[in-house]
């Protein structure tokens, strides 16, 4: 294989295969990757901007018993810990949210093994009843399959009576790496990488828009990377010509502070500002077909993130007003939104708020500044 020429089809927007990207990721300069990808951005967000978002992640329930080996914030059934969140609770967070400039909550929680889809369709029809204007981004492939599971009902019956509901979009949370021989080794009680991407099918074939993520750096071989994105590229090639799909792929390193991963098996996050970076551009590169790449600032930091914005990323994503279960395996960094705009213009880009869908938002006429007290 030909760097250069991979480099050259690259920028015409060809799919190049699993082993060209890992020959791209072993054999091509950050700085050649850097330079395809912006190119790449510049013609598919031609705009300059950067865009951001407002949004609070709330969890429905930390109750799990998918029991990750790299998540430090489920608690199994029946612990002390252990929470369902109610409807005065939500309230006070939405309009909170709302005070702040927000207008979307990210409403995920676990594998929760008696909640079933009456409990998340009632949930929904309650938020959208007492806030008609909140956009609820909530569950997760894994969420779903579980949800199905319980009911003995399709993905795509449980999708569209959630869709009824309320529920808006879909986030791309539990993708982990999609090969089942890692997922066996860190998310043994998730569904499978295939009924993941199925879900996703699913998904796309009822109009509900989604992202993809990869959360990278553990035990997965860099053949697993690719194969992850080669894969993704796949799904949103079979969607429906007027449905989004995949709107956003979101890229970001494992962290392990106090994980079972690092603490029984000694894998630590060794992902350098480097990597990050090349994987961000190789991401531009290797999903032509998804228009936004989002640099994830809470778990590499402003200055690396910043970097990703000449590396094919365009969206900073969200400030998140509350964030639990990444925060709880290490990731410590915090933006408030005058905050992230102004890291933004120091990259040299234009901060633009957007909702989900990527829409532009104008930002509110008296921005209430969030306090970081977490």
């Amino acid at each position: 294989m030909n760097t250069a020429d991979l480099l050259h089809r690259a920028l015409h927007f060809d799919f190049l295969s699993l082993e060209e990207g890992v020959h791209l990721y072993h054999h091509a300069d950050t700085a050649s990757l850097m330079f395809v990808a912006n190119e790449l951005r510049k013609i598919q967000v031609p705009s300059g901007k950067v865009t951001w978002q407002i949004d609070r992640n709330v969890n429905t329930t930390n109750v799990c018993i998918a029991n990750c080996k790299f998540c430090n914030f489920f608690r199994r059934p029946g612990h002390d810990e252990s929470y369902i969140t109610d409807i005065e609770t939500y309230k006070v967070k939405i309009e909170e949210t709302f005070r702040l400039g927000g207008d979307q909550l990210l409403l995920q929680g676990g594998h929760h093994p008696d909640l079933g889809l009456a409990f998340y369709a009632d949930l929904f029809k309650k938020l959208k009843e007492l806030y008609p204007d909140l956009k609820l981004h909530a569950l997760g492939p894994p969420e779903i399959a579980h949800v199905a599971k319980l009911e003995g009902m399709t993905h795509t019956e449980v999708l569209k009576v959630l869709k009824e509901a309320g529920m808006d979009s879909l986030p791309g949370a539990g993708a982990e790496i999609l090969n089942d021989r890692v997922r066996r080794l860190i998310s043994k009680g998730k569904c499978g990488g295939q009924e993941w991407l199925d879900v996703m099918r699913a998904c796309h074939q009822l109009d509900i828009t989604t992202s993809a993520t990869m959360m990278f750096g553990h035990v997965e071989t860099i053949e697993e990377r690719f194969e992850h994105l080669v894969w993704i590229r796949q799904v949103q090639s079979e969607k429906p010509a007027d449905a989004n799909g995949f709107l956003a792929f979101i890229p970001w390193p494992f962290q392990d502070d106090g994980t079972l991963l690092k603490r029984l098996r000694g894998i630590s996050n060794t992902v350098t500002a480097d990597e990050y970076i090349r994987m961000i551009a190789l991401s531009r590169i290797m999903l032509p077909n998804i228009k936004n790449i989002q640099a994830s600032w809470l778990t590499v930091g402003k200055t690396t993130a910043q970097l990703c914005l000449h590396a094919g990323a365009n969206d900073f994503g969200s400030i998140m007003i509350e964030e639990n279960v990444v925060s709880a395996a290490g990731a410590p960094h915090r933006f408030t939104a005058n905050g992230i705009q102004q890291s933004i213009k120091a990259a040299g880009f234009e901060p633009q708020l957007r909702g989900q869908k990527y829409n532009y938002r104008d930002l509110p006429e008296h921005l209430e500044e969030q306090v970081i007290t977490y």
